[in-house]
This record gives C-alpha cells, sequence and structure tokens, in this order.
C-alpha cells in the first residue's frame, strides 16, 4: 500500500521539476524578480516586529532548512534591522535549541537597542566588525567549535570580492548536509546599474559563487531549490555542503 505522506513528497518533487520548462511561468517569475526590486518590495516585511527585508519565498525556504537541519548554529553576516535574526531564532526557539551569531560592520544603535529589547535575543549575538577580518573570523570559528550542525549565511557587501572572502572563511564551518545561503545573487540576474551600490552585473554574490564553486568541491548548487522558489533574491545562492 502506498504511503499517502510518501506520495504527496514525490507529487510534489516531479511538480517541481517541470517548472523549468514552463516558460509562461519562467517568464512571469522573471518579470517579477525584475520589477519587484526595482520598487523594493521585500522591505515591505517584517518578522515579529522587526524588519526582514527578504522575499516571504526565501523566509518560507530558509524555515524550511532549519527545520530540516535544526542547526545547533547559525552564522548571518549583515545585520541591519535584525529582522532575519530574529526569524531565524524564533524557528529555533520552536525547535527547542540553537543559537544566531550576527556580523555587521555598523550595528547602528537604534537597531541594537530593538534587537537586544525583542523575546527572541534569548537566542541571538551580534559581534560588530568586519566579517572578513580575520580576527573576526578566528573568534567565530572558536565559537562554533562545539556545535554539531551550522548554517551560514552571507547577506552583508554584497561586491565579488568581499562575498568571496566570506565564503572562504565561513564555508569551512558548513557542516556535511547543511547550507551555505548567499543571497543577493540576483543582482547578477537584473540589468546593469539597477544599484546605487559597489556591486554590480558582473561583480556580485552569483559571481562570487561561481568562482568559489570551480575551486571548491565540496559545495553544490541546490537547484530543487531554486526551481520551487522561483521568486527569490538567491537564486543559485542556496549551497548545499556534500562532503
Amino acid at each position: 500500500m502506498t504511503d499517502p505522506i510518501e506520495a504527496f513528497k514525490q507529487e510534489r518533487t516531479e511538480r517541481i521539476a517541470t517548472y523549468p520548462s514552463q516558460p509562461d511561468l519562467v517568464a512571469a517569475a522573471a518579470a517579477f524578480n525584475l520589477t519587484s526590486n526595482r520598487d523594493k518590495y521585500s522591505y515591505n516585511f517584517t518578522w515579529m516586529g522587526r524588519p526582514i527585508i527578504q522575499y516571504p519565498q526565501d523566509m518560507i525556504a530558509m524555515q524550511e532548512l532549519i527545520w530540516q537541519l535544526k542547526p545547533d548554529l547559525i552564522i548571518e553576516t549583515g545585520i541591519a534591522h535584525g529582522g532575519s535574526l530574529i526569524f531565524y531564532a524564533s524557528i529555533l526557539e520552536l525547535i527547542g535549541k540553537g543559537e544566531v551569531l550576527g556580523i555587521d560592520i555598523d550595528i547602528r544603535a537604534h537597531n541594537r537597542r530593538e534587537i537586544e529589547n525583542h523575546p527572541m535575543y534569548k537566542r541571538i549575538t551580534m559581534l560588530e566588525g568586519s566579517a572578513i577580518d580575520e580576527t573576526l573570523a578566528a573568534e567565530v570559528a572558536k565559537r562554533a567549535e562545539s556545535k554539531q550542525t551550522i548554517m551560514v549565511c552571507l547577506d552583508s557587501n554584497h561586491t565579488h570580492d568581499h562575498v568571496l572572502r566570506e565564503m572562504e572563511l565561513y564555508a569551512p564551518l558548513v557542516t556535511v548536509g547543511s547550507y551555505l545561503v548567499v543571497f543577493d545573487t540576483i543582482v547578477e540576474d537584473l540589468p546593469a546599474n539597477s544599484y546605487d551600490r559597489p556591486w554590480n552585473k558582473g561583480n556580485n554574490p552569483k559571481t562570487a559563487v561561481w568562482a568559489f564553486l570551480k575551486q571548491n568541491q565540496d559545495f553544490e548548487i541546490d537547484h530543487e531549490m531554486d526551481h520551487k522558489l522561483l521568486i527569490s533574491v538567491a537564486p543559485e545562492g542556496y549551497l548545499k555542503r556534500i562532503r
């Protein structure tokens, strides 16, 4: 007798696999990605009262991964308003274990105050400094030593060189079977000069991912995640450690 739960999972897997070959669906998603980034759609959301500046699709994807992996530690570069830290901490609170370590070169006083006063702060630690500072990276590695399952999320400076260096420093901390998630790879897929920032087409997180994968065989792109989401700021940015 067929297990209905497994049958549902198989049906979902097969459906997702067809999405790349559906041009109308792919085109609709691409159009939304383009116009929504132009109009700062991701800035519209909060999690438990804090601005999160993420697409709901990526939030659901991260929730799936966290619930599946039940990590002891989630490391994130880039804090901003702290919404992602709060989000990850709240899922860990539901699981009943784990902590979040956030890194930012400039933790604004008003954001620090709100994060530290939040109920989920009990699972959060923040470090101020550049994520590619080797002294800070060594401190993060020390904090990760006793952790069994570790995820890493990169969402700070989005230039190629910065993200590639972050990957070199923090990818070794990711445990086998877990994920290194590189946000804002979508910069490569948008028109040139879409941002008034140092990153641009040809100089962004996705180009860093491509360079990293050429020199590191321990990770692979989770293409099923890309096909499932379609609308995401992190296409080709969900990297699973396979060895």
